[in-house]
């Protein structure tokens, strides 16, 4: 781990963005350029006193989860941030399939601040949310491991994962699953964490294992459906998948059509967000 070399690129990159670059309000006269550490912090969910240490020279190397962090917070490019990678002394992930969200799709994601968008890899995890898709779907960043995965946690902890989706509409879903899997699994191949996800569900579901000898293989684009939100009830919304042009990630936009009750109920979100309705 190259402390010095750390220390001066997280600086240099935290002087080169402002507010609006990373969905932040301007505020008040700044008097030094950039964004303030306790924002970089925040945005990268850590401690300001961790942070504030790494650019200090004297913090402890971070983990994988801690550098993917920042890499968001500070909007870097993949070649940026497998410099991170390098400096830090791990090795670089793997850029098809990976957890690191363009830039640029990061600034669309800041700009929807009036209906759920989230983004998700190929292997069906959030990368990102805004606060109306934490409202709607609940935070999802405290998974780690194979949990991260929508598609491990459908077929192994399905009273918690389908609780959203109407009985009706399980079947359906869990075949659209095991379809959009397999094709990530035909893109990273047997090797890949695709690979790793697929034998764990074939050793841990017998639903996903006979699902997946039917050899279905399809990506969604757009998808009407009804989520149940546990204090407003059945929301019908209609889903966009907008893909990245590698096709390993996508921006999912949920949205409601003007003048029904689904869009009243999602004003509703916007403004209470994830506090409890009961009060």
């Amino acid at each position: 781990m190259d402390r010095t070399a750390l220390a001066d690129f997280l600086r240099r990159r935290r002087e080169e963005l402002r507010p609006e670059d990373v969905g932040l309000p301007s505020g008040p006269r700044r008097r030094a350029p950039g964004l303030r550490r306790e924002e970089v912090a925040m945005l990268a969910a850590m401690s300001n006193d961790y942070y504030t240490r790494l650019e200090q020279r004297r913090g402890p190397q971070p983990s994988d989860q801690m550098l993917a962090s920042l890499a968001r917070a500070l909007r870097l490019s993949a070649d940026e941030r497998d410099y991170l990678y390098r400096i830090a002394g791990h090795n670089t992930p793997d850029r098809l399939g990976g957890a690191h969200v363009p830039p640029a799709l990061q600034r669309v994601l800041d700009r929807l601040d009036d209906t759920p968008a989230l983004v998700l890899s190929n292997l069906g995890e959030t990368l990102l949310q805004n606060r109306l898709a934490v409202a709607l779907l609940g935070d999802r960043s405290h998974y780690t491991g194979l949990e991260r995965s929508e598609y491990y946690r459908w077929f192994t902890e399905p009273a918690t994962a389908r609780a959203m989706y109407p009985e009706a509409d399980r079947d359906r879903q869990s075949r659209a699953q095991v379809a959009s899997l397999r094709d990530a699994y035909g893109a990273l191949g047997p090797q890949s964490r695709a690979g790793e996800l697929v034998r764990a569900l074939l050793e841990r579901s017998p639903e996903f294992a006979e699902l997946w000898e039917r050899h279905e293989v399809a990506r969604r684009f757009e998808d009407h459906k009804t989520l149940i939100h546990p204090e407003l009830g059945a929301i019908e919304l209609d889903c966009q998948a907008l893909f990245t042009e590698d096709q390993s990630q996508c921006l999912l936009v949920l949205t409601a059509a003007p003048r029904t009750e689904a869009a009243e109920k999602l004003a509703l979100l916007a403004v209470l967000g994830t506090q409890s309705f009961a009060g």
